[in-house]
């Protein structure tokens, strides 16, 4: 008898230790797959001009594994967003700008929406199954709802989260990469093959923003206009000083003046303007420090230094 009534919370523990098991495979798969296609990279980096984020050579297992499971997620995708929607080209822009340029994205994206929306509501009905109590209903309905939304918006926040630390490496890498443009087109060399020598050389420092100046690269030798390049390459950024420093090369480009002398002037300004910024930051930190000194650190010291006293108040007034 008493088996039978913990049924219910046994099925429920061993349903969450192995959605726990799939979920942590499943990370470790794409971590191992991660750090296997970046050694593929290293490996054959002797041909800096192969299109970023392009598919590299897989095994067997890769294929078999990823193209099955993958494409199941894009059909599912597709039927829900279809590719002449709005929002599907808005997604196509995001990827773009999380650096995957793989045309089936937006449509595994949704895919995975739709997947979640199904798997998590599952997941929290299963042992509820077991049981027969009827108060339980509004709850159960209201988790369901909620996994649902969960499961639609999460893989968004992924994304979100994914670009925003894609842009955060491109940013700190942005001024040594505007340094070495300065050099080289100093020394003597042309606009595109100075793109092209820089985003050899920052490749091991900063592969995103080497990944961009290549495909800026790759645009030019296809047969795209300079300018046309440069706003893809600011638009595949969404990163002002990159906007910026587009602006100032299509400017310098259509009324013939000196790319050097822009260059160099762009340059100190951009350095004056991340000094202003380091000081902006730190004179930030007093009031954002109010809060947890308030909190935290004024009541140890007022427990600390008062609390002997009243500990000696209080026993003179039991006395």
């Amino acid at each position: 008898m008493e088996l039978t009534q913990n049924m219910p919370l046994v099925f429920a523990a061993i349903t969450f230790v192995a959605f726990c098991l799939f979920f942590l495979g499943v990370i470790n798969a794409v971590r191992n797959r991660a750090q296997r296609t970046r050694m593929v990279e290293k490996i054959r980096n002797e041909n800096p001009w192969t299109l970023p984020g392009s598919a590299m050579p897989k095994s067997a297992s890769d294929n078999e594994s990823g193209s099955l499971f993958s494409g199941f997620l894009a059909s599912l995708g597709q039927k829900i967003a279809p590719e002449a929607s709005e929002e599907y080209n808005r997604t196509r822009l995001r990827f773009y700008r999380a650096g995957i340029r793989s045309p089936n994205a937006p449509s595994v994206l949704w895919g995975i929406k739709a997947f979640l929306m199904i798997l998590l509501p599952v997941a929290f009905l299963l042992p509820h199954l077991f049981l027969t109590d009827a108060t339980n209903i509004q709850a159960s309905a209201a988790g369901v709802v909620l996994l649902a939304g969960l499961g639609f918006y999460l893989p968004d926040v992924w994304l979100r989260l994914y670009t925003s630390r894609r842009k955060r490496i491109v940013f700190e890498g942005f001024p040594d990469a505007l340094d070495m443009l300065v050099i080289c087109v100093e020394a003597g060399m042309g606009l595109d093959a100075a793109l092209a020598r820089v985003g050899e050389e920052i490749r091991l420092s900063n592969t995103p923003l080497s990944d961009e100046l290549n495909l800026l690269n790759l645009e030019i030798r296809a047969g795209k206009t300079r300018e046309e390049a440069l706003r893809n390459l600011a638009m595949r950024t969404d990163i002002d000083d990159v906007q910026h420093l587009a602006t100032l090369l299509i400017q310098t480009d259509r009324f013939g003046t000196s790319v050097s002398r822009a260059l160099r002037v762009f340059s100190d300004t951009f350095r004056t303007k991340r000094f202003q910024r380091a000081e902006e930051i730190a004179a930030k930190l007093p009031v954002k420090m109010v809060f947890p000194v308030t909190v935290f650190i004024f009541p140890a010291l007022f427990v600390v230094l008062a609390g002997p006293a009243a500990i000696r108040v209080y026993q003179t007034f039991l006395q």
